[in-house]
Order: structure tokens, then C-alpha cells, then sequence
């Protein structure tokens, strides 16, 4: 969640901030990035993010919440210009596929050092479009995987331990005398008959 900002606002007036916010999630979808100050970077990806969020959920009210949310120019040149359907139609059909792999996390600010004549801190926010590496596999998975070596060295052990109480048991087998064995063949035998 980001953090309430205190003191002043962008561009003095809440309207006016709204209206610099809309204006520069407009061209970042339009660009893929832009160069700004740091604070304003930082104040726009919150913003930026819940447009994106709408886009990758690709539905008739998520596409209506965002022409409702950016900024529309007027006229260029004299003609009007349909150029806010344009932008969500860039942003529906070309920026959201790229995204579908992540949850979260859309934008990337990147800070590059003062600005030559007011040293003001600069920053390039951008969209990601890189993919996602995949996810790693849920904790079962991985207690499973973790378990496996401990079983077989489990198995291990008690093999070893069967072949040691079967070699003490030959060992300590007292030899027996042959003369009992034959006097209990003997003894078979007459009963038998």
C-alpha cells in the first residue's frame, strides 16, 4: 500500500496533481517509460499500477474505469481526436498480454542523478514487460522433495542394521554336536515306524 504523502502537493492544487498523475500514466502506457523527477515517479506507480491491474483483468467495466481514468486530449490541430480509445485499446490488446505472468509489481523506478539545472533527482519509471521466471513449487512440494533423502537414508539404515543382527546371530550360533543330530534322526525315525 503506499505511503499517505504530507506537505505539499504536485502542482498545487489537488485537481492539478490529479490531472499531472492521469496525464503521466497516459504516457507512460503510451511510451513504455518516462523520465521525471523521483517524486513524482514514486507518487505515479501506485497509480499506474491500478490502471495496469484493470487492463490485465481485460472485462467490460475494468476497460470503462480506465477511459473514465485517463487523460483525454481534446483537440489536436483543430479536429478532435479519439486518442484516450486509442491508448486503452494499446493498453488492453498490447501492454496487458505482457503482464499476465506477474501479480503485481507492473512498474520499475530507476533513479539516474540530478538534473543539469536545478539538480533536481531524476528517475525513469517504466513498465516490465520481461517474463516472469516460474514460480517455485508450494511448501508440500518442497517438504516432500526434503523428506525423500531422509527416507532413503532411513532405508539405508536399517538395511545395515538387519545385515549386522543377522551376522551376530550366525556369529554367536552355537556349532552343534553331531552326535545330537543324529540321535534326534534316530528318534524320527523309530516314531515313524
Amino acid at each position: 500500500m503506499p505511503k499517505p504523502t504530507k506537505g505539499a502537493r504536485l502542482g498545487g492544487s489537488p485537481t492539478h496533481e490529479r490531472m499531472i498523475l492521469r496525464n503521466m500514466t497516459s504516457q507512460l502506457i503510451e511510451h513504455g517509460r518516462i523520465t521525471t523527477t523521483e517524486t513524482k515517479a514514486r507518487r505515479v506507480q501506485p497509480f499506474a499500477e491500478k490502471i495496469l491491474t484493470k487492463a490485465k483483468r481485460g472485462d467490460l467495466h475494468s476497460r470503462r474505469q480506465v477511459l473514465a481514468t485517463l487523460f483525454e486530449k481534446k483537440q489536436v490541430m483543430g479536429e478532435p481526436v479519439k486518442a484516450k480509445d486509442k491508448l486503452v485499446k494499446k493498453l488492453f490488446d498490447e501492454v496487458a498480454p505482457t503482464l499476465e505472468g506477474r501479480e503485481g509489481g507492473y512498474t520499475r523506478i530507476t533513479k539516474i542523478g540530478p538534473r543539469k539545472g536545478d539538480n533536481a533527482p531524476m528517475a525513469v519509471i517504466e513498465i516490465i514487460t520481461e517474463a516472469v521466471a516460474p514460480k517455485a513449487k508450494p511448501a508440500k512440494a518442497k517438504a516432500a522433495k526434503a523428506e525423500a533423502p531422509k527416507a532413503e537414508a532411513k532405508e539405508e539404515e536399517t538395511k545395515v542394521e538387519e545385515e549386522t543382527v543377522e551376522a551376530e546371530v550366525e556369529e554367536n550360533a552355537v556349532p552343534a554336536d553331531e552326535a545330537a543330530i543324529e540321535e534326534t534322526e534316530e528318534a524320527a525315525a523309530s516314531e515313524e515306524k
